[in-house]
């Protein structure tokens, strides 16, 4: 096996990044507004400035912002918001630029510039307090100077804390622990009317529980409480690979019934004999004790054993894994290509129906040659966020279209779009429901139809806090 190939295959399979056939052209240079003297900060009309804020990983989206706004304090942004309401201009936060649909993008508007607001303040035994501009990676490494983690990290660690917290935040731990968003306890915010307001589940929990998953729709985060767990020392890791769909799902399904794992993935990627492979991962966190037992942990499960991959890393070594993923799609020249990516999440007494479906229709020019659909089981206890949309049964299955084509073509990147739409309304219909990461439109009706019996939560919530309609216009929800 080549080293690309066990790099690619060895990539996290849950990997989520915050990503139209439509783009539009860059503008002329802004004219510099006389009165934002008002303003603490650092705001620039500078054409290339401006230029660096009008796209994002995804590639497919460029909205030329009028400014871009670097704040150094959250009175820096409520000063922003005033300032921006009086002009009417949306305004949108920007993190690492990880979405993948323009979602962060403000067309003529303000872009704020959240990587000057990234102090980690302190670590306790139990928590961490962040500014929402640190990156997973930084939050991840001084927790672990003191043997500590969040209970879920995402695969890539590249991504802002504001970021993730503001769609869910999905990793490989969620099966047990849940997203992200389950683990905050304090959140400081400046609202779209420009209060700077502090948030928890005692104090001012509306706006706690719209800004959780709230798609940045009432308020910009400044900083975050986040809970920690004490690390674990060693991770055992297993790649199992399997003939087809049904055994696959067979399977995960019995490792997770069974708790054999901590963590439970799984993915079908492109190769074998009938052009998919189909793999599982799982992962054995242990310590001081002896490494688990591989023939207990894989007993009576139905794999390829012979192709199987057995892997023992330092829990700090697998957690930032995914970046060797990164360098060799960087070396491939496919890390700036389009990545119109599909997150969906499937009802799973229909799983293994509608992926088997999907999957027909699909060949491996859809997802390109490092792409990959990830496919596996979580329990829906674990999850607590109300904003968090997931169908309505015990067990569901994240199922998503890591789209990575090999070239940069607009035109297939549009058609791939087009077909997440057609794909989404597919699986909808089936009971499915979105990660709302995914690269295609969506209305304010689809939203509304998105967010179900919580559409009033949020709705009630932008009308109070957001009431002049002024954040993250990316999302396209009101």
């Amino acid at each position: 096996m080549t080293t690309d190939r066990r790099t690619f295959l060895g990539a996290g399979l849950g990997a989520t990044a915050t990503i139209a056939s439509c783009t539009h052209g860059l503008m002329g240079a802004a004219q510099a507004d006389p009165d934002h003297a008002q303003l603490a900060g650092d705001i620039s009309w500078d054409p290339s400035v401006r230029a660096a804020a009008a796209g994002d990983f995804g590639g497919m989206i460029h909205k030329q912002p009028r400014a871009v706004f670097k704040p150094a304090s959250a009175a820096d942004i409520a000063r922003l918001m005033q300032w921006a309401r009086d002009r009417g201009l949306k305004v949108a936060a920007r993190g690492q630029g990880h979405s993948i649909y323009g979602r962060a993008l403000a067309e003529d508007g303000v872009v704020i510039d959240m990587g000057a607001i990234d102090k980690i303040h302190h670590v306790q035994p139990d928590r961490i307090v962040v500014d929402a501009g640190a990156t997973w990676k930084t939050v991840f490494e001084a927790t672990m100077a003191q043997g500590l983690t969040p209970p879920v990290l995402t695969n890539y660690l590249g991504l802002s804390v504001g970021g993730t917290l503001a769609v869910g935040g999905i990793g490989p731990m969620s099966s047990r622990h849940g997203m992200q968003t389950d683990h905050v306890s304090e959140f400081d915010v400046v609202t779209g009317d420009g209060r700077e307001l502090t948030c928890s589940a005692t104090s001012n929990a509306d706006l706690f529980n719209a800004v959780r998953a709230g798609l940045g729709q009432c308020g910009v985060v400044t900083r975050a409480t986040l809970d920690l767990v004490r690390a674990p020392e060693r991770v055992r890791r297993y790649q199992l690979f399997y003939r087809d769909l049904a055994s696959l799902t067979a399977d995960q399904r019995r490792a997770l019934n069974e708790a054999r794992f901590d963590q439970v993935q799984g993915a079908i990627l492109p190769g074998g004999s009938g052009g998919w492979q189909y793999q599982l991962e799982g992962a054995v966190f242990y310590g001081g004790e002896a490494p688990p037992d591989d023939r207990a942990v894989l007993s009576a499960l139905s794999d390829d054993r012979k192709l199987a991959i057995i892997t023992d890393v330092s829990y700090r070594d697998d957690a930032l894994a995914f970046a060797k993923f990164e360098q060799l799609l960087r070396s491939k020249g496919q890390w700036t290509n389009p990545q119109p990516w599909l997150l969906t999440f499937l009802r799973g007494s229909n799983a293994e129906q509608i992926a088997g479906e999907v999957l027909d229709g699909m060949s491996a020019a859809h997802i390109g040659p490092f792409g990959r659909m990830t496919y596996y089981p979580l329990r829906t206890s674990a999850f607590r966020t109300p904003l968090v949309r997931l169908p309505d049964e015990e067990i569901v299955f994240p199922f998503n279209l890591i789209r990575i084509p090999a070239s940069n073509d607009p035109l297939a990147a549009g058609l791939m779009v087009a077909q997440n739409r057609t794909l989404y309304d597919r699986i909808r219909k089936a009971g499915g429901v979105l990660y709302p990461v995914s690269a295609f439109s969506m209305s304010p009706a689809d939203w509304q139809d998105h967010f179900g019996p919580r559409w009033p939560q949020l709705s009630e919530a932008k009308r109070c806090y957001d009431p002049a309609n002024l954040l993250t216009p990316g999302y396209n929800l009101f």
